[in-house]
């Protein structure tokens, strides 16, 4: 297994019952056949830029360790998941 990071912004306008259920649903996905290491919800921060006429949103930050099918599995619903509007999973590279 790789260790990955993912990045996810959820809408301001999402009530904070819902923010937990969108994080369950995550955990839930890296959970089946994977390891969540950290899990770190940031808060509501201003946005570097305007997306979807929002100009801040609710990051949540993750370390997991998981196989590829995981992380193809995790993009697909990310993108059809109508609380995120902005996502990216990237491999964490640790320097022997």
């Amino acid at each position: 297994m790789r260790n990955y990071e993912l990045m996810y912004i959820i809408r301001p306008d999402v009530e904070s019952e819902s923010v937990q259920a969108v994080v369950e649903k995550f955990q839930g996905i890296i959970a089946n056949g994977g390891e969540i290491v950290k899990h770190d919800l940031l808060g509501k921060k201003r946005l570097a830029y305007e997306i979807n006429k929002h100009r801040e949103g609710t990051y949540v930050l993750v370390h997991f360790k998981g196989t590829s099918a995981i992380v193809t599995e995790l993009e697909r619903v990310l993108k059809i998941t109508d609380e995120v509007i902005r996502h990216m999973v990237v491999r964490d590279v640790v320097s022997a």
